[in-house]
């Protein structure tokens, strides 16, 4: 069975997705699901947080748990943040880690305010340098979409565009390599041929350096997001020779792709 091991519900601040319409629509594609609620610490949308209760979360959710749901965390990595997300993986028996770059200089780099004064290479550069860095020290398994900040660069080219950022990209890579992590694949933008396309070269190099695996992650927060583009994302793991996997109980685990 194949998973969709990046999707949220109710439990974040984005979302109001159920729980068990996520699941019915996932088994109904014959797809497994891993709940990665998000947990960015400090950060609010319309005066809710980026937090839940763990043990909230697992009381509601543990009768859901099984061989085809999962129950993680999406944590936004920063040095800010570090202390508080330690502490909060530590409360609970999470399957899985997603890492993630949501706040740049503590800046939501959704939002115009980031990007303010900065050309792409400034932005950019800045984001990849803070990507390394929480790489390098934070604990997770999986290292979240690292193609995030294209959603909403306000630039021509909001591609992350690998030649001019293959320095900066690498030393990402490469720590997640060396450390035995994971890159996810996360086809929120695999609607888009270019972004697709500018993809290509990531993930090649990841698997030169010795990548070998991926998590597939829709990033759904409604239902009819869960497993979008999903086709289309193993036709790349395919043509790059990389295997997708999801977690149990934070080990990888492989599962038949068809």
């Amino acid at each position: 069975m194949i998973f969709d091991s990046h999707m949220h519900t109710k439990f974040s601040a984005d979302s109001e997705m159920r729980a068990i319409d996520a699941i019915n629509r996932a088994r109904s594609l014959d797809l497994g699901v891993v709940f990665t609620e998000h947990f960015d610490y400090g950060l609010e949308l319309n005066g809710k947080p980026f937090a839940f209760d763990a043990a909230e979360y697992f009381g509601e959710y543990k009768n859901l748990r099984g061989d085809d749901v999962r129950l993680g965390v999406e944590v936004g990595l920063r040095q800010s943040a570090r202390a508080a997300n330690e502490k909060f993986i530590a409360a609970a028996d999470f399957d899985l880690i997603i890492g993630s770059i949501h706040l740049v200089d503590d800046y939501d780099i959704y939002y115009p305010e980031f990007y303010a004064g900065k050309d792409k290479a400034t932005a950019y550069g800045k984001y990849f340098a803070q990507m390394a860095d929480e790489a390098a020290a934070c604990d997770y398994d999986v290292l979240g979409h690292i193609d995030y900040i294209c959603r909403a660069a306000p630039y021509d080219n909001p591609e992350i565009d690998y030649a001019t950022f293959k320095a900066a990209i690498d030393a990402v890579l490469k720590i997640v390599v060396e450390r035995g992590k994971v890159l996810e694949l996360n086809t929120r933008r695999f609607g888009s041929v270019r972004a697709v396309r500018e993809l290509v070269p990531v993930y090649k190099k990841y698997r030169a350096l010795g990548g070998q695996f991926v998590t597939l992650g829709s990033d759904a927060h409604r239902v009819d997001a869960i497993g979008n583009y999903f086709a289309r994302a193993l036709e790349f793991v395919r043509e790059l020779d990389l295997t997708p996997v999801t977690f149990h109980e934070r080990r990888l685990e492989k599962f038949s792709v068809p």
